[in-house]
């Protein structure tokens, strides 16, 4: 039996076997459960994974981004609020109080002679702790006394301040520092946030002529 493949010329079996091959790769990529197939679809899974992974890491770049943002501002105000704690303490701190008040006043050569609590008055949010502070001094000391509780970390305000001749008290209660000219009477009020114990009136603080005011009781 004559076979027409082996009759054919060189070239024409060439192209023949191409065609074949092309047939069959053709067939085993196209058609359903092949090897190669299989694979092709696998690689096409693992091309959409992949796209969609890329999707992902592009979404969560920008969470990543935003991420940084968020933490700087979450540090600002992190500092601003220990800022703000400084200013106006959860706490009273009678003691740190009573330190700032006594160290402008030994820092402008001022004498403080009484530091007496009033009752604490409450506010929105906010608590006020007053004290009566009665202090004598050269005129200009005690200008240089009120301008340093200005420049304080803790916010002091003063008001209700009243003078009266320092020669009236001498050698009644305590011998005046040569060049006292100014003695005086005043409120300084400082505040806190905390509600805990805010109720209640302070202890009246010490008085006498001790150059160094007694801390209340808190």
């Amino acid at each position: 039996m004559a076979n027409p493949f082996r009759d054919m010329s060189v070239i024409m079996q060439a192209l023949v076997a191409a065609a074949v091959a092309v047939v069959l790769v053709l067939v085993g990529v196209y058609v359903p459960g092949s090897p190669i197939a299989r694979e092709r679809d696998e690689v096409d899974r693992a091309v959409q994974q992949r796209t969609k992974l890329n999707q992902e890491v592009q979404q969560l770049s920008v969470y990543k981004q935003r991420y940084g943002e968020l933490k700087q501002q979450m540090d600002a105000l992190s500092k601003q609020l220990d800022t703000l704690k400084t200013i106006v303490p959860e706490e009273k701190e009678v003691d740190e109080f009573i330190r700032l008040l006594q160290g402008a006043a030994s820092a402008s050569n001022v004498q403080l002679r009484r530091l007496t609590s009033q009752a604490i008055v409450p506010r929105e949010y906010h608590y006020e702790m007053p004290f009566e502070v009665q202090a004598d001094g050269p005129y200009f000391n005690v200008l240089d006394f009120f301008g340093r509780l200005g420049r304080l970390s803790r916010i002091i305000n003063v008001g209700d301040l009243t003078f009266d001749d320092p020669d009236k008290s001498k050698g009644t209660k305590y011998p005046l520092r040569p060049g006292t000219t100014v003695s005086g009477i005043f409120t300084a009020t400082t505040f806190f946030t905390k509600p805990a114990d805010a109720g209640a009136a302070p202890a009246a603080g010490a008085k006498g002529p001790a150059p160094a005011p007694a801390a209340g009781k808190r």
